[in-house]
């Protein structure tokens, strides 16, 4: 082993007390020791002997025989050299459970002489907020947009401030939501989820707050709201740009002073929860057009996280689609992707993002009777629902390429005008959703147009 400095006894005794991965490192980037969390982490790390010291920490960690930054990935200790402060990052560790994802932080020591002499880096391996390679459960992803994304989950999850998750739908903001929650303080508490678009606005507020007893017809007993549920802990509002206007302003009075009343009570509650909210929709836009309080926005944008569609995770639907094909065909079928099965995946566009990959792959796995998925079974899954083509020709396993067949689809139809929706309305005896189906729209549109009619 080369000669290494001797690190401060002081130094070393307080890091091994420490329930964290930390390591001391000289400039050189050699390990000069580590505790016990560490060496735990890493413990397939150190050959034979088990012992790190004195190896370079991108040795361990990464496998690799150069420094992080001249391999492609920021490196904390050459920033922090650079700097002179204490640098973070986030990077792919190479542990004894496998790959995880790690939060880096690295701090430069000072000597007698006022230069950084040694370094002490503390590893935060991200409790379930994704993982690199394929898992049952969790955020998966190893491109650079994902890496970015996942980046400010991880520096802002410790904290309290209010997260506002931006995406299209799929792209997984619930499961960042949970990785938030899960990388806060409050992990150990509640995290109280509230689907805002399903919720009607008579009920919104009384589901939100709670209620006392006869607040209202049917109200025959009081009832805590979901606020309290997620006392201590986080309060995910999934798409909030369809809270009511008229609404807005008590959840804004919650965020700003952390108090509520109860539907039908005077009594002022209070509560400490972290918000964390998600919607796919242009809130920017929203305010513009007076459809959403401009002081609400600020309060639940303190942080605001884009995560990137599917189409911009270059090389992420490969792990997606082997880690969604174990959740869509359990075991014991044991499914494998043929590399063209994976090439014709990987070409899709998929605008509903990760829930349409899932979704074509079920429909393929039910397509397929061996335990192999070829790319015609992949076709077929993508044609699954489309009308045939007057006069088309079928090409390769008779199935026409999406692209073809979507020309072939009718257009939608037009939306009834108020009068002949209420004339409808009047002569339907069914369920709102076969009445949905009959117009052309969906349920959710229809509900709308109802409750803008009064009807």
């Amino acid at each position: 082993m080369p000669h290494l400095p001797a690190p401060p006894a002081e130094l070393v005794s307080f890091l091994e007390g420490l329930p964290d991965p930390h390591i001391l490192l000289d400039g050189r980037y050699r390990i000069l020791a580590a505790n016990g969390a560490y060496r735990r982490l890493f413990a397939t790390a150190g050959g034979a002997g088990g012992s790190v010291v004195g190896r370079t920490c991108h040795a361990v960690s990464h496998h690799a025989s150069v420094p992080c930054d001249q391999a492609g990935e920021s490196c904390p200790l050459a920033q922090a050299r650079a700097s002179g402060q204490r640098e973070r990052v986030l990077h792919v560790h190479h542990t004894a459970q496998g790959e995880e994802y790690v939060q880096i932080e690295l701090a430069p020591v000072a000597g007698a002489d006022g230069t950084a002499g040694f370094f002490v880096e503390k590893m935060v391996p991200l409790p379930v907020a994704a993982q690199p390679v394929p898992s049952a459960q969790g955020l998966i992803g190893r491109s650079p947009a994902f890496q970015k994304m996942l980046g400010l989950v991880a520096r802002v999850a410790p904290s309290r401030a209010a997260v506002l998750l931006l995406g299209e739908s799929g792209t997984g903001k619930e499961l960042a939501a949970h990785a938030v929650h899960q990388g806060s303080l409050r992990a150990r508490r509640a995290l109280v989820p509230v689907d805002c678009s399903s919720l009607p606005e008579a009920l919104f507020e009384s589901e939100l707050f709670g209620h006392e007893k006869g607040a209202f017809t049917g109200a025959a007993q009081a009832r805590p709201g979901l606020v309290e549920a997620a006392n201590g802990g986080t309060l995910f509002l999934d798409e909030v740009g369809d809270i009511p206007l008229s609404l807005q302003v008590k959840l804004l009075r919650l965020l700003e002073t952390g108090t509520y009343r109860r539907v039908g009570s005077t009594e002022l509650r209070h509560v400490d929860l972290r918000v964390v909210s998600a919607t796919h929709r242009n809130l920017q836009h929203m305010v513009a057009a007076g459809h959403f309080r401009e002081d609400l926005y600020y309060r639940l944008s303190t942080f605001p996280i884009h995560l990137p569609p599917l189409r911009e995770r270059q090389g992420d639907t490969a792990l997606l689609a082997r880690a969604l094909l174990e959740r869509v065909a359990p075991p014991p079928r044991a499914l494998q992707l043929s590399g063209a099965a994976l090439a014709l995946l990987e070409a899709q566009p998929y605008p509903g993002n990760v829930r349409e990959l899932r979704n074509l792959l079920e429909r393929t796995a039910l397509l397929c009777d061996g335990d192999s998925i070829g790319a015609e079974h992949v076709q077929q899954a993508l044609a699954c629902g489309l009308p045939p083509l007057a006069g088309a020709v079928a090409q390769g396993a008779g199935v026409l390429p999406v692209s073809v067949a979507l020309a072939g689809l009718p257009r939608r139809r037009p939306l009834p005008d108020d009068e002949a929706l209420r004339q409808a309305v009047a002569a339907h005896q069914g369920s709102r959703l076969a009445l949905a189906r009959r117009l052309g729209i969906s349920e959710r549109s229809l509900y709308r147009r109802l409750k803008t009619l009064g009807a």
